[in-house]
């Protein structure tokens, strides 16, 4: 009995072996496996591309009672260093419609920033819109990037993002809108050209 059931083994190892890999997966993979394995082939071929524009600011607590950005970890030459080198951060700010921190809430700008540049003010950024609240509540949106804060303008990569904005990509601007020095308060100027896929639920039915 023993022998039979190594022998069975054998054979269905040999099989497997050399069934081409197509077939395999098809073997392998229940049917509902292969179907979620396989939908996002359709993305390209359905042309549901849809490009939106977005407008926000962020509240950018670095001081006072209650800041949303936090010193998390520093390298041994971050004191000297002129560009902060090695500094990390990490940020939970408030979205809003307006510069105002009273106006609409619509999310908040989740993430780690990093001093990255030995001689230049310069952050590596990888940052998470993370939307509460309209059109877009539950979704997020990912970005990375190198932030030269010094200049007027800065542009970062959409790479990502959940929900509504899945496949996402495109760019981001960044500003400074505004800084009170004196209670270390920022306010920052968003702008999001996003391409993501429109429809989805019509791929997923594929």
């Amino acid at each position: 009995m023993a022998n039979s059931i190594g022998f069975i083994l054998i054979i269905s190892s040999l099989l497997l072996i050399f069934i081409p890999n197509s077939h395999a997966r098809k073997l392998l993979l229940p049917h509902h496996a292969q179907k979620k394995s396989t939908w996002f082939q359709n993305v390209g071929r359905l042309g549901n591309e849809k490009v939106v524009k977005l407008h926000f600011y962020v509240q950018d607590v670095l001081g006072g009672d209650s800041p949303t950005v936090y010193e998390v970890a520093r390298a041994s030459i971050t004191s000297d260093s002129p560009s902060s080198f090695g500094q990390v951060r990490v940020l939970d700010d408030l979205l809003t419609t307006k510069p105002d921190k009273n106006s609409t809430r619509i999310g908040r700008i989740q993430g780690l920033i990093t001093s990255a540049d030995l001689e230049t003010t310069a952050l590596a950024m990888n940052l998470n819109f993370v939307f509460t609240s309209g059109e877009y509540d539950g979704s997020t949106i990912s970005i990375l990037g190198r932030n030269q804060i010094m200049n007027p303008e800065r542009e970062l990569a959409v790479v990502g993002g959940t929900g509504t904005f899945r496949f996402a990509r495109g760019y981001a601007i960044t500003r400074l809108y505004s800084y009170d020095v004196e209670t270390s308060y920022g306010v920052l100027e968003y702008t999001l050209y996003v391409t993501y896929v429109d429809d989805q639920a019509s791929i997923m039915s594929l």
